[in-house]
């Protein structure tokens, strides 16, 4: 996503993750905290994966904290 970099160098206050994604509209690119599930690996994200239920497998950068407080995982990438 735009304007989102990981510094890896420096101390990491957000890592990248693998994904389960509840997203109704795919076109979005940060996600409320409880629509994510953090997985393991890409193959358990890929393996939960649910099109029917609008649950796709991602990685996400994440958790960050919005301007309104709420705990929010950016989209990297969809895992096709």
């Amino acid at each position: 996503m735009k304007g989102i970099y990981i510094d890896e160098e420096n101390a990491r206050v957000i890592d990248e993750h693998y994904a389960l994604v509840y997203a109704p509209k795919r076109s979005r690119a940060r996600f409320a905290e409880n629509t994510v599930q953090v997985v393991d690996s890409e193959d358990e994200a890929r393996q939960g994966a649910n099109p029917d239920k609008k649950i796709y497998a991602a990685k996400v950068i994440g958790p960050s904290r919005s301007s309104e407080g709420l705990r929010l995982y950016y989209l990297s990438s969809w895992l096709e």
